[in-house]
């Protein structure tokens, strides 16, 4: 099995959350409704029927969880910022109350040295700007470089890095193409001027940033994958191609090559996005580093009905195929068509329909997940790739959006009638593969 001691002495060990999954406290202390309370309220959105009232009530338990994360020996952190708790209406007046939250955060990972590493928006809008129209409205890029920019000043020289966006595919795909996620949109031209405007925003974040001269790395995190054709059929064969292009070139292309990908382009005909004139030139800009979250391929079959996915290591409860393999797969393509930076693994982990038995949690297949994924990744490292560090999804049980709390993938068990935290067998595997960098 893979050992931490296979990894560079300064490589990079993380765990991973984001505000609206673990916080709760929805409106304490000053913060606004995001998109997400909204969607929640909605009837049959949720298909447990909870929100992100409660969740895992980190924002009342945060230095315990500090405190557990330290007790791992794990040295990194990445969490997100709830634009709605510093910032109610999207813009305006800024809530102290909620940075002090966050201050008080930083202030415990210090403490214990972990090294803290923010995502500036996962995915929980302010209501108020989707009163206004979103991301469909091109406004909204403005008022998160506003967010961004104020963020970045006060905690910029407290961060390892900063984050711009988590999975803008998402955003955009879900959240407007197919109504899985919030807003609730199904509209393909919306989804694709979203995607656009989600870019545009980065970029001007970017420069927002930079202007306060911010000493966190700056970069972004996007969801990404393989995408392989069921069979050597001409039609499996464009059909993975075309999805590619519309998944991973549509965000890496605009951001390193400065233009959208033209199989995609075309694709989307009358779909295609309204781009300003210097839009692209915003995007297409440099960022310190590049966050990679993997979770599966992209399986593509034209027959009716579909051909499944071979799924040799099985797969999660999610339902997703369980494929190590696509790791070091995609790093060393997008290594081969792209100029990167340094790159981090930001998210990668499973979901397990773990229980407590005796005090303790089994999720022996989570172990071998990570194990067999980080043997991908030591060999992408091996063929070149410059990857920096690893952050295990998630450190808590938490709020899986639409599936609510019916899908796991802590490392940490939440009792969510009682916010008891047990470490699973996962925990206490991953703690003691990082002590074996030290031992002799």
């Amino acid at each position: 099995m893979i050992q931490s001691k296979q990894f560079p002495s300064d490589f990079t060990w993380g765990v991973a959350t984001s505000a609206f999954q673990i916080e709760g406290a929805a409106a304490e202390d000053g913060k606004g409704p995001s998109i997400w309370d909204t969607f929640c309220a909605l009837p049959g959105t949720i298909k447990d029927g909870s929100d992100g009232l409660v969740a895992c009530d980190h924002y009342h338990r945060y230095a315990d969880d500090v405190a557990l994360i330290a007790a791992l020996g794990i040295e990194a952190y990445r969490f997100s910022v709830a634009w709605p708790r510093v910032q109610p209406d999207g813009k305006g007046d800024w809530n102290e109350a909620g940075f002090a939250f966050y201050d008080r955060l930083l202030a415990a990972l210090e403490a214990k040295g972990i090294a803290a590493h923010l995502t500036l928006y996962h995915w929980d809008l302010p209501q108020a700007l989707q009163d206004a129209g979103g991301w469909l409205n091109r406004e909204t890029a403005q008022h998160f470089a506003a967010y961004a920019r104020e963020v970045a000043r006060r905690f910029g020289a407290r961060c390892a890095s900063i984050a711009t966006h988590n999975e803008p595919w998402c955003t955009a795909n879900l959240g407007y193409g197919n109504a899985q996620f919030a807003p609730g949109v199904v509209d393909a031209k919306q989804a694709i001027q979203v995607s656009h405007h989600l870019l545009l925003s980065h970029g001007l974040a970017m420069q927002a940033m930079r202007a306060v001269g911010a000493s966190a790395e700056l970069g972004i995190v996007l969801n990404m994958w393989t995408a392989d054709p069921a069979t050597g059929s001409e039609a499996d064969v464009a059909a993975a191609e075309l999805e590619y292009a519309r998944s991973v070139q549509w965000f890496m292309d605009p951001i390193f090559k400065g233009r959208y990908p033209a199989l995609a382009l075309r694709a989307h005909g009358e779909n295609a996005p309204v781009i300003h004139d210097g839009d692209l030139a915003i995007i297409h800009q440099p960022i310190d580093f590049l966050g990679c979250n993997y979770y599966f391929r992209a399986w593509c079959s034209t027959s009716e009905p579909p051909l499944p996915a071979p799924a040799p290591h099985g797969i999660t409860d999610m339902g997703w195929e369980i494929y190590p393999d696509g790791l070091p797969a995609l790093l060393v393509k997008l290594n081969a068509e792209y100029a990167l930076p340094p790159i981090y693994i930001t998210e990668n982990g499973m979901a397990n329909p773990d229980q407590v038995v005796d005090g303790k949690v089994a999720d022996s297949a989570r172990i071998a997940f990570v194990a067999s994924h980080l043997a991908g990744l030591r060999q992408a490292m091996d063929q070149g790739v410059d990857v920096r560090g690893y952050f295990l999804w998630s450190l808590l049980d938490n709020f899986e959006w639409n599936s609510g709390y019916a899908k796991r993938f802590g490392i940490v068990h939440v009792d969510y009638a009682t916010q008891e935290r047990t470490l699973k067998d996962s925990a206490l595997w991953y703690r003691d593969f990082l002590a074996a960098r030290w031992e002799a």
